[in-house]
C-alpha cells in the first residue's frame, strides 16, 4: 500500500485536502469518487516537487507565451479531450498530462505546462486559467470555476465546447460568405491599377505621333496614369501610412468610440453589426445560464465578450438594473438596442424559469437571419461590382480610343 496525498473539491465546491493509502492513484480515485468528490491533483507521498530549474524554464515560457493567442480550434479540441478524460473518471491533473503530451500546437503546449505547474503549486483549476487570458476567456474561466463548484465538470466542458464550436463554424460561414466580394473588389481595383500603370502608357507613345488636340477625358486619364507611374512608391507609402493611422486611432479610446457608434448607425452595415451583436450576446448567455451560472455573472461575461463598446455599454445598464432586483426584461427593453420580439421571448423565459432555452431559440434564430442578411447583401453586391468594373474600365477603354476614332474619321473623310 502507498501513501498518497490528494485534494478535490466536494459537491458544495469546498476545496478538500488529504491524504490516504491505497494500492495506486486509480484505486484512490475511484474510492473519493465514491464519496462524491472531484480530485483534483493526486500524487504519491514520496513523489518530490519540480526541480527549480523546470519551474524557472515554466515562468519564462509564460512572459514568452503572455503575447500570443491559442487557436480556436486547439481550444476546442482541447476542451472536448478534458471533459472525455475526466468524465471517464481519470483525476484532473492525468487528464492534463496526457492531453498536453498530445498537443500537436506549440503554443497550448506551453500554456498546459503553465496550468499543469500552478495546478501541482495548490491553485485550483480555475484560477490557473485564468492567469492566461490571451488562451482562456472569461467565458471559460467562469464556467469551469461553475464546474468544479458543482461536481459537474465534464458536462460543463462538453456545452463549452458545443458553444465554441458553433462560434468557429458561424465565423467560418460568415468569413466564406465574405471572400467572394472580397476578391472581386481586389480584382477590380487590380485591373484599374494595370490599366493606369502598363496599358495607358503605351498608347501614350502613339498619341505622341498624332498631331492634334487631345479630347479631355483622355489627358484627364494620361494624367492620372503618369501620377501613379512617376509617384507610384510614393504614393503606395503614404496609402499604407494612412492605413496604419487609421488602425492606430480605431484601437485608441476616442477612435474605438467613435468606430462602434459608427458600425451601429451607418447605412447597409448597421443591421449586419447589430444582429451579429445580438446573436453573440444571446448564445453567450444561453450556455452560461445552462452551465449555472448566475444571471448577474452571465451578464457581466457577456459584457466582457462583446468587442463594441456601445453594446457593453447597453449590457452593463442592463446588468444594474437586474442588480437592483429589476426583472432582465425591463432593462432590455429600454435599451432600444433588443428588438420587441427578443424581450417578449425573455419576458417569457423568465416567468417559466426557462431563460437558457429561450436565449438558445433567439440564438439560433438570429443566426439564421444573419446568415440570410450576408447572402443577400453578397448577392447584391455582385452585380453592382460588375456593372462598376463595366462603367470606370469600360469608360477609360473608350477615352483610350477616342483620338484613334477621330484619325481614322478624318483620314477617311480626307
Amino acid at each position: 500500500m502507498k501513501k498518497f496525498i490528494f485534494t478535490a473539491r466536494d459537491q458544495q465546491g469546498k476545496m478538500i485536502a488529504g491524504g490516504e493509502e491505497a494500492e495506486n492513484a486509480d484505486a484512490l480515485v475511484s474510492r473519493l469518487q465514491l464519496r462524491g468528490l472531484l480530485v483534483t491533483n493526486i500524487k504519491a507521498q514520496s513523489e518530490t516537487e519540480s526541480p527549480a530549474l523546470s519551474k524557472s524554464k515554466l515562468a519564462s515560457g509564460a512572459h514568452k507565451f503572455s503575447h500570443h493567442r491559442v487557436k480556436e480550434e486547439d481550444l476546442c479540441l482541447f476542451g472536448r479531450q478534458l471533459a472525455t478524460a475526466i468524465g471517464s473518471g481519470v483525476p484532473l491533473l492525468k487528464s492534463l498530462d496526457i492531453i498536453t503530451r498530445q498537443a500537436a500546437s506549440k503554443r497550448l503546449f506551453d500554456v498546459l505546462n503553465l496550468v499543469i505547474h500552478d495546478v501541482e503549486s495548490g491553485l485550483s483549476f480555475r484560477d490557473a486559467l485564468a492567469k492566461h487570458p490571451q488562451a482562456f476567456s472569461s467565458l471559460w474561466v467562469n464556467l469551469v470555476e461553475t464546474g468544479e463548484a458543482s461536481g459537474n465538470l465534464p458536462l460543463v466542458l462538453e456545452r463549452l465546447v458545443v458553444y465554441l464550436e458553433a462560434r468557429a463554424a458561424f465565423k467560418r460561414k460568415i468569413f466564406s460568405a465574405l471572400i467572394y466580394p472580397i476578391v472581386l473588389t481586389l480584382v477590380a481595383f487590380g485591373a484599374i491599377i494595370i490599366f493606369l500603370t502598363v496599358i495607358v502608357p503605351k498608347f501614350v507613345t502613339i498619341f505622341e505621333g498624332f498631331r492634334q488636340k487631345l479630347p479631355a477625358p483622355t489627358v484627364i486619364l494620361i494624367s492620372v496614369s503618369n501620377l501613379l507611374t512617376k509617384n507610384f512608391f510614393f504614393i503606395f507609402i503614404i496609402f499604407c501610412g494612412i492605413l496604419y493611422l487609421l488602425k492606430y486611432y480605431a484601437r485608441s479610446k476616442p477612435g474605438k468610440a467613435r468606430l462602434d457608434r459608427f458600425v451601429l448607425s451607418a447605412p447597409v452595415v448597421k443591421e449586419f453589426f447589430r444582429l451579429s451583436e445580438i446573436e453573440k450576446f444571446s448564445s453567450g448567455m444561453s450556455t452560461l445560464l445552462e452551465s449555472g451560472v448566475p444571471i448577474l455573472f452571465s451578464l457581466e461575461i457577456a459584457e466582457r465578450s462583446s468587442s463594441n463598446g456601445v453594446v457593453q455599454d447597453i449590457i452593463r445598464s442592463v446588468k444594474e438594473s437586474v442588480r437592483e432586483g429589476k426583472p432582465l426584461v425591463g432593462p432590455m427593453e429600454e435599451s432600444g438596442f433588443f428588438p420587441p420580439m427578443i424581450t417578449q421571448m425573455v419576458n417569457i423565459g423568465e416567468e417559466i424559469g426557462e431563460l437558457d432555452k429561450m436565449f438558445k431559440k433567439i440564438s439560433a434564430f438570429y443566426s439564421e437571419m444573419l446568415e440570410t442578411k450576408i447572402t443577400r447583401l453578397t448577392m447584391l453586391f455582385e452585380p453592382i461590382m460588375i456593372v462598376f468594373m463595366g462603367v470606370v474600365i469600360g469608360g477609360m477603354v473608350i477615352s483610350m480610343f477616342i483620338p484613334i476614332f477621330s484619325i481614322a474619321n478624318i483620314g477617311g473623310g480626307g
